[in-house]
């Protein structure tokens, strides 16, 4: 059981990375205090130093054990793709880190690394228009960090996601023409490679490639003229053709190949009826009757909830890395038994109030037990030095 949370919204978005999680500015970091000229007092925020071992390896960073007992999140957002492969990074490996605290996750993706993403050739004017959205966007995410907190209704909460939309689309239509002034399309013969039918001895035969080739050149030349819905449905053209090659290529898991690995001890019977169940689904996606696979999965996890065991509370237990007082553990592991309990007779209300009542338990540890979040400006390793860009 995963921790119970109030119902959120996730933005998909290249300008947002992750919800607030507060970090005091203060937390371990060095300063200086100097004054000017009239007297007054400044404090500087000095690069925080860290030494640690890697603990987990991310696209965007790295959890780090540091060798005062702290866990940090280190971020790699200043670093190109060529730093970060020379680093050869391995998890276990000690590693000095230098950089600066931030707030919260999305604090690492400033303007400065979304403008190393924008294609070549735009204006000062546009990037002063795109960095004034930009600083927009991460204000509304602050605010709806804020009303999550203080339990905002859904519709203020979504509200605020529909202005960020708004603003995210205004971006795009400055950056589209760059975007598309700097595409270099593939080859009709790279693309359909890239595939990889040779590597599964999938030939397309002659009068589709026939008729795929002149669709992908006009789709080509929507896509450059901005045209983007009739380029979607020359696309959609191109893939109605393609799609029984891909279906060769990709074809659906075997119903023994689906149960491989639950290691569920479901009896001869039970399985013969979840198999029938399986291979029903199977032709309702392939028929694209949506409606009757719903139906279907929701037999089929009737069937198979019977045979899931729950995780002892021990071993779910396990998984933190953090020690629990007794007092507290044995109110923990009572909470667990009764939530399981419940969800097994389907009183699921019930259950949510136990899960709750249990992480409020369990909540002073974690925030405890937070990481520091880094943004790093220069990292050592394997006595190589390198420095953010």
């Amino acid at each position: 059981m995963n921790k119970p949370i109030k119902k959120t919204w996730v933005l998909a978005s290249a300008l947002t990375i992750g919800m607030a999680v507060l970090t005091p500015l203060s937390a371990g970091a060095e300063e200086i205090k100097t004054t000017n000229s009239s007297s007054s007092s400044i404090t500087v925020q000095l690069e925080h130093k860290i030494t640690g071992t890697i603990k987990d390896i991310y696209g965007d960073g790295m959890n780090i054990k540091g060798i005062d007992g702290k866990n940090y999140f280190i971020s790699f957002y200043k670093f190109s793709a060529e730093q970060l492969e020379k680093m050869n990074l391995v998890e276990g490996q000690e590693i000095s880190v230098e950089g600066s605290i931030v707030e919260s996750y999305s604090d690492f993706y400033t303007f400065e690394v979304f403008k190393k993403e924008l294609p070549k050739g735009v204006t000062k004017e546009d990037l002063t228009k795109l960095e004034k959205m930009f600083n927009e966007i991460k204000k509304l995410e602050k605010e709806v960090s804020a009303e999550i907190e203080k339990d905002a209704t859904e519709e203020e909460i979504e509200k605020k996601y529909e202005e960020i939309e708004k603003i995210h689309e205004e971006m795009y239509k400055i950056t589209k023409p760059y975007i598309l002034a700097n595409w270099q399309p593939q080859t009709f013969e790279e693309y359909i490679a890239d595939f990889g039918f040779k590597e599964k001895n999938i030939v397309i035969k002659e009068n589709d490639i026939t008729q795929l080739k002149p669709i992908y050149a006009e789709w080509v030349k929507l896509q450059k003229s901005g045209d983007e819905v009739k380029a979607t449905e020359k696309m959609d053209e191109f893939y109605k053709i393609l799609q029984p090659y891909l279906d060769e290529l990709y074809p659906p898991q075997t119903f023994e190949e689906f149960m491989e690995g639950l290691e569920l001890d479901i009896p001869t019977e039970s399985l013969a009826k979840l198999k029938t169940i399986y291979e029903n689904i199977l032709k309702a996606d392939k028929e694209e009757n949506m409606e009757l696979s719903e139906k279907l999965w929701g037999e089929f996890d009737q069937i198979i909830r019977e045979f899931i065991k729950p995780v002892p509370f021990e071993e779910y237990m396990s998984d933190f890395e953090f020690e629990i007082n007794e007092a507290d553990k044995k109110q923990l592991k009572s909470l667990y038994e009764e939530a399981l309990a419940l969800n097994k007779k389907e009183d699921f209300e019930k259950a949510q109030e136990k899960w709750e009542a249990f992480y409020k338990i369990l909540d002073p540890y974690f925030e405890a037990n937070k990481d520091t979040l880094i943004s790093a400006s220069k990292v050592t390793i394997n006595g190589q030095e390198y420095l953010a860009q």
